[in-house]
């Protein structure tokens, strides 16, 4: 098994009167696609907040390569090599896409902005990712999936070693969600380690090696995805017994909707109001 790039161990956040994440542990390997799963407030969102510096954690440690870190801004977790997809793109609408990818690290050329080395390396990183868009166009130009490849561009170009896609797939369709699952096992082979935080089960079987289960932010283990069946890793994020999850299934297959016709309304029409 690949050597461990990150470990969170014993985390802890508290907030007034919650305790938000109590003894976490946390493991992602180089190479691989982890997903977090829990219900909502199950603590996975704190976690990847603690873990990009958003929250500073009340206790335990966090190991990148071997070396502890304590990022305070999620500017230095960055430096560190951690870097975050949002299902809102953080980046600026207004600016180029070129501007989006190098912001805050423009390369210069005699004391000016370099912007022909800008827009070609902007394009070549956007076509390492199969992605051929005019780089010199505003970024509110592109859909949501493209601006999520421009997010990753950025981050491969910092040499991130942990990628964390927050809910990516929410707004993308079914060729977006694709071409993205095509992209992470891309970024997987050159030894990137892949956080993947998504509501879609069929996703995360499909593209994700492992799973941790958090419930009421504690941690209720982790997994190898294919040795998970889906009912039991329901049961263990609602916290429900095995056989009851199962019950719950047939229950639900029986509940399908009929086919029979409960309203129907053809033809209607509403005539303006004279004023």
């Amino acid at each position: 098994m690949a050597q461990a790039l990150l470990e969170m161990r014993q985390i802890d956040k508290v907030f007034p009167g919650v305790k938000a994440l109590s003894n976490v542990d946390f493991t992602l390997r180089a190479g691989e696609i982890h997903s977090l799963m829990g219900e909502n407030g199950a603590g996975k969102s704190t976690l990847v907040k603690v873990l990009t510096g958003v929250y500073q954690r009340d206790g335990g440690t966090i190991r990148l390569n071997g070396k502890e870190i304590s990022p305070r801004t999620p500017k230095e977790a960055q430096e560190c090599g951690i870097s975050t997809v949002y299902q809102e793109v953080n980046l600026c609408s207004n600016l180029t896409v070129a501007e989006n990818i190098f912001i805050g690290r423009e390369p210069k050329k005699h004391g000016f902005i370099d912007w022909k080395t800008i827009n070609q390396r902007s394009a070549e990183l956007l076509a390492r990712l199969d992605v051929h868009i005019d780089v010199t166009k505003t970024l509110d130009n592109y859909s949501v999936a493209l601006q999520q490849m421009i997010a990753i561009a950025r981050a491969v170009d910092v040499d991130a070693k942990i990628l964390i896609l927050d809910e990516p797939t929410s707004s993308l369709d079914e060729t977006e969600t694709a071409h993205l699952f095509k992209i992470m096992r891309q970024l997987q082979k050159q030894g990137m380690g892949i956080i993947f935080i998504s509501h879609f089960l069929d996703q995360v079987y499909e593209v994700c090696d492992h799973v941790t289960v958090l419930r009421n932010g504690e941690l209720v283990g982790a997994y190898a995805t294919a040795e998970l069946p889906r009912l039991e890793l329901i049961a263990k994020m609602v916290g429900k017994n095995l056989n009851d999850v199962k019950d719950m299934d047939k229950f639900a297959e029986k509940s399908q909707p009929s086919e029979e016709v409960f309203l129907k309304a053809d033809g209607n029409r509403r005539s303006r109001q004279a004023q």
